[in-house]
């Protein structure tokens, strides 16, 4: 990838990160036949708010996957910090790990530098949300540079199914 950012309508170009196995995974392939697809950004195993986010999508996950829309979760954490945060979260979706600096600034995402290494090791992205359409163009996209910023959930995915049944076109695509 190059380092510009996405736009709204964009195609989301091939975003291959790590499972909890250590396989290389493309989170823009589908694995299941949800038309739609959202991956959710989230800062890393040290971010409670993220903790809390991941819980409470994993509480409304089925109604997600009722709407067609497949989710997955994704941070630049290692493996042992993925393993280290799977103790604390109870999820039901896809989660993975090793978010790239290269392919957090290709997202758009902002990025921040820890406060300390109690914090965490490494650079991170601030959360963000990409929701892809059925030809895997960017729908939505929420981008966050603070851990206190993020859609609920619930509006979040009535706004999916109400541009999934009426058909609602791409919005911010205005260009200058």
């Amino acid at each position: 990838m190059s380092n510009t950012s996405l736009k709204p309508a964009d195609i989301m170009p091939s975003l291959v990160v790590s499972d909890v196995d250590e396989n290389k995974v493309d989170l823009v392939d589908r694995v299941s036949d949800s038309p739609w697809k959202m991956i959710v950004v989230y800062r890393g195993q040290h971010c409670p708010k993220c903790t809390a986010q991941l819980n409470e999508l994993a509480k409304v996950h089925k109604d997600f996957k009722d709407a067609g829309i497949e989710v997955v979760a994704v941070s630049g954490d290692s493996h042992e910090q993925l393993d280290k945060h799977l103790e604390k979260i109870d999820i039901n979706f896809p989660i993975y790990y090793g978010l790239t600096i290269e392919q957090m600034t290709d997202l758009g995402l902002h990025i921040s530098e820890p406060r300390s290494d109690a914090e965490t090791d490494h650079p991170f992205a601030e959360p963000g949300i990409f929701v892809l359409n059925e030809k895997n163009q960017l729908q939505m996209v929420d981008i966050s540079n603070s851990p206190f910023v993020r859609p609920d959930l619930e509006q979040l995915l009535g706004g999916i199914k109400f541009s999934r049944e009426n058909d609602y076109p791409i919005r911010g695509t205005f260009i200058k």
